[in-house]
This record gives C-alpha cells, structure tokens and sequence, in this order.
C-alpha cells in the first residue's frame, strides 16, 4: 500500500513540519509512504494531476485555514476520479468537525488533534486489510463519534525527520517543534484545549538544532506556543544555538513577561540578526485579557521588551488582536499608542478569527461577536466594535506596515506624530485620507506611496509648516529610493547654486576616492531649510554607491 502525505501551502518558501513527522513516526510497518507539498497558488487542474500521478492508494491532506476549501475541491474530484481512493484528513482545520461532516465530503477518515497515533494504527490495519476499530484521535464514516484525543506521552518517540532526511532544506525557512502544549488558556488560542506542556528532551532538541545549523539553514521558526515556558530549559537551548550557529536567523514565539535577569543577560550576547521574538501583546486594556483568561503582567512585559529593545540585538516583533470582549475602538488605540511606545521594530494589528475548537468561538453568542463562518473565521463586529470599527483597524494595521513597520519614513513620522501628539491619532487621519481617495484598492510602489503623503501633506498643512514636512518627506524618499536629478518628485527643493553644485561633485569625487571605488557614481543633492539637525540652509548629497542583494546603499553627505 502507498501512502501521499500532502498540503498545500499558502507560499512555495513554506515546508510542512507535521508531514515529515507524521512519515517519521509511522514507519515502514504502515507501507510506502511519499511527501508532496504544493501551493495553492497553483491551479487546481495542475495540483490533481501531480496528486493523480503519484497512484498513491491513501492520500492524507494536511487541512489549515488557508487550504481547507481548495483542499476539500481537490478531495471531491479525487473521489470522482477513482472512487477507491482513500482520503485521509487531518490538521486544526478539520479537528472539530461533527459526525455531519461524512455526509456532505467524500472523505474515509478524519485525524483529530495530535496526528501520530492515530494515523499510524489506521494505515496498518490498512495496509493489513483490516478495519479499525475505534479509538481516540479517529473519526470515520462507520465511527463518527470522536471518542477523545491520542496525545503521545513522550515525544522522543517521534524519530528525528531531519535525521531521517525527510525535510527539505534547502527553501530557505524550517519550522520546527521542540514542544507541544501551552501552560496558558487564552480562550482566542486553540491552544487553550492543552494546557500541559509536553517537550522533547534536550539531547533530542540539540541534535535537530544541529543538523539544521550545519546545513545552514537560513531561517528556523520555532513553533512553539510559549517558547520560553520554562527558564532553564530556554536558557539550555538559546546557550546551545550560540555556541554551535554558524548564520542560520532563529524565530521565537515568546512571553516576555517570563523572561528573568539571569536570560536576559545571556541575550544580551545574541549577535545582530540571529534571533527574532514575537511577542503576543494582545490588548493592554486589563479587563479585555482578564475576559480572554490571558494572565500577564504588563509592566514586566514593559520592562522587559525595554531591556530587549536597549541591550540586545534582537529583532522585537509585537502583536495587537483587535475585537477582543471589552475593548472599543478608543481602547484600541490607547493600545496601539501604548505598544508603540515601547519602539519594537514591528507592531502588527490583527483583528480576532474565531478558530473551530477556540473557546471564544464557544463564547461568541455570549460576548456578541459575529463572525465569518468561512476560514479564516474573521469577526465582524461585537458589542463593542462595529463592522466600520473593524474596517478603520484594519486599515490603521495596513498603514501601520507601510509606513512605520518599513522604515522608510522615520524622518516624516517622527514630526507628524508629535503634531498629531499620538501615533493612533496620525494613522487613524490617515486612514480617512486613504479611504476617502480608493488608496486601499491601489498597489503603490514606494514612489507611489510618497506621492500620496505629499497628497495628504498639501491638504493639511500649508506654507512654511507644509515645506518643512515636504523636506522630511524628501529625506526619507532619498534613503530607500534611487533619485535622478531632473526627474525628482516635485516635494525636493533642487535649487542648487552653481558653486553648491560644483562642490557637490568636488565632495562626491572625494567621498568615492576614499570608498576606493571606481567608474560613475549616482548621487543627488536637494536643499533643505528646516531640518532639526541641520538648522538653516544645508544641502544634503544622497550618494548610491551600489545596489546589491541586500538592497539599495545610501551614504547622506553634507556639503
């Protein structure tokens, strides 16, 4: 009997993790068993004929919310094309299905929650020709009653699929899992079902950790819930990774407030660009998390994200979820405000999805939440937020990426603020400058994203308040985007004397002299009158020495 073990991910980079896991542990007893991993960015008649042509007898579907419609079309044509075929699916997208599930989906087994267990025993007593009978983790169309979960007690007993070179390493990311579980029961989280925490042992973690470092992988994403549940245990692996890392980026999913004095200070050693938090911040409005069951202190999340921030190297990626019982839309953005305070490199606004099997899906009715009962299960409003409500967040997250999670209008940003006095209030007004002009439906190249500020710029500000954020403006567009004299945008002051643009060549000559480069360089000068620190005239050159894989290098020069 052959075996496909098969997904579709949102993007090609992505590899499964579960798939090789699944491979691994199920074993030679359970018959051939191959990997595919697809897109579904590929046409469907494409990815039927690539799964038609393994003449696999079992295919098993790894169902995530991203996939789940174009994976239950696959299913059905499947089953049309040969009726013999057994499908198989398994995955949180399909773990809280009802016994109705059979009757509409032409589908021979259902794999609930934790998947090694249960798929094993179906695959033998298949490949033994055989019927199984019930047992915890399975649903199938003669046993449509799930009889409970199959957890594994130790997950050792999972054989390593990097050892066994079941994963590829070469698309430049891997997930990976060093534990299962969260210690925390936050009702949005699906994670909230499995409050003990079950780890890998430590000898098990280093020898993964190894082999993907030896290959140089270029980015590890570990998946755990809480990665730093446990002290000692976190400090074990981070020492581990460096000592032993060679260039690989970790990711880590992280509770801030857990972090204590003694890792801090191993963190401080991290090199730049080694390791990635994401810290889950949520809401800071108390009663909001009191009524998600989230238990954090927010003041030691402060002070530490502050630490991370001043005397680390790590990169600082935090999240808001938007929607969550208790908090308005006025709430929301003191949250906004407050997150933003604490300089992390990345905030990322989220509106709430009401995941099957999350108890705040349970909840819903009691809290007045409304949701998409499609995937992803995007909430439309609440007692406290309206669909409009919802819609400005939204919005206010997309400027968020734009213009501060990218970095490329610090110079504007930092003056427009403190005139709004709040960063809530600047994107919240630029929100309605979007909204009223059809910007959202509009795929703006950096160009065309400055272009539309100095839009917005114009209409609220006028004469010498208005020049000085145009040459704010300015500076920013010069140091992520390439400018060619004569064909600068109209918010650039070109009006160089015929002696600065003398000296401007005379002091680009040097400038390239002492880089000890030679041929042509690209550069541009502009003059500006109101920056804070240059006061007065000042002609600034932004010289391009070379663009190369790591993006456009800008040198600013004063003349």
């Amino acid at each position: 009997m052959q075996t496909l073990l098969t997904t579709l991910h949102s993007k090609y980079i992505h590899a499964s993790l579960a798939l090789p896991c699944l491979a691994a542990y199920c074993g030679e007893e359970s018959g051939e068993i191959l990997i595919r991993e697809y897109s579904v960015n590929e046409p469907k008649e494409i990815l039927l004929a690539q799964i038609v042509a393994c003449d696999a007898d079992v295919i098993c579907f790894s169902v995530y919310l991203w996939n789940r419609v174009a994976t239950l079309e696959l299913v059905s044509c499947l089953k049309r094309i040969n009726p013999h075929i057994k499908i198989v699916l398994g995955g949180p997208e399909v773990s809280f299905e009802s016994k109705h599930f059979f009757q509409h989906y032409p589908v021979d087994a259902l794999i609930c929650g934790e998947g090694e267990t249960p798929l094993r025993a179906l695959l033998i007593a298949w490949q033994q020709g055989q019927d199984l009978p019930p047992i915890a983790g399975l649903m199938t169309p003669a046993h449509p009653e799930l009889t409970g979960l199959n957890l594994l007690e130790s997950l050792d007993d999972i054989p390593s699929p990097f050892a066994a070179g079941l994963v590829d390493l070469t698309r430049g990311l891997v997930y990976y899992e060093s534990s299962r579980g969260c210690p925390y029961t936050c009702s949005f989280c699906m994670s909230a079902l499995d409050e003990r925490v079950r780890s890998f042992s430590p000898e098990r973690i280093k020898a993964d950790l190894k082999i993907l470092m030896d290959n140089r992988v270029a980015k590890i994403k570990f998946v755990d819930r809480t990665f730093n549940y446990n002290k000692q245990r976190t400090r074990e692996i981070f020492d581990f990774i460096l000592q032993h890392n060679h260039c690989s980026h970790f990711h880590f999913e992280i509770g801030a407030h857990l972090l204590d004095e003694e890792t801090l200070e191993l963190l401080e050693q991290v090199p730049e660009e080694m390791f990635q938090f994401e810290i889950g911040v949520q809401s800071t409005l108390p009663e909001t998390l009191q009524n998600v069951g989230r238990q954090a202190s927010l003041q030691r999340l402060a002070d530490n994200v502050h630490f991370l921030r001043t005397r680390t190297n790590i990169h600082l990626h935090l999240d808001l979820i938007a929607g969550l019982p208790g908090e308005d839309y006025p709430q929301f953005l003191q949250s906004i405000d407050w997150v933003s305070a604490l300089s992390a490199h990345h905030l990322q606004i989220e509106p709430v999805k009401l995941l099957p099997g999350a108890p705040l899906r349970l909840q819903a009715q009691s809290w007045g939440i409304e949701y998409d009962p499609s995937p992803p299960y995007t909430i439309l409003k609440s007692k406290q937020l309206g669909f409009d409500d919802l819609e400005r967040l939204r919005g206010i997250g997309r400027l968020l990426d734009l213009f501060v999670n990218s970095g490329r209008f610090s110079f504007l940003l930092q003056k427009l603020s403190a005139h709004f006095t709040r960063l809530s209030l600047l994107l919240e007004d630029l929100d309605r400058f979007w909204r009223q002009n059809d910007l959202y439906s509009q795929s703006l190249s950096l160009t065309g994203q400055c272009l539309a500020f100095d839009r917005y710029l114009q209409e609220c500000f006028r004469d010498d308040e208005l020049l000085a954020y145009h040459e704010l403006l300015g500076r920013d567009y010069a140091h992520h985007q390439r400018v060619v004299a004569g064909s600068a945008p109209a918010f650039f002051n070109t009006e160089l004397s015929e002696d600065e643009s003398k000296a401007a060549r005379v002091r680009v000559r040097q400038e390239w002299e002492n880089l000890n480069r030679k041929g042509k360089v690209q550069y541009f000068a502009a003059v500006f009158y109101h920056l804070h620190d240059y006061p007065g005239r000042t002609v600034l050159i932004f010289m391009y020495p070379v663009k190369n894989a790591t993006g456009l290098q800008v040198k600013e020069l004063l003349l």
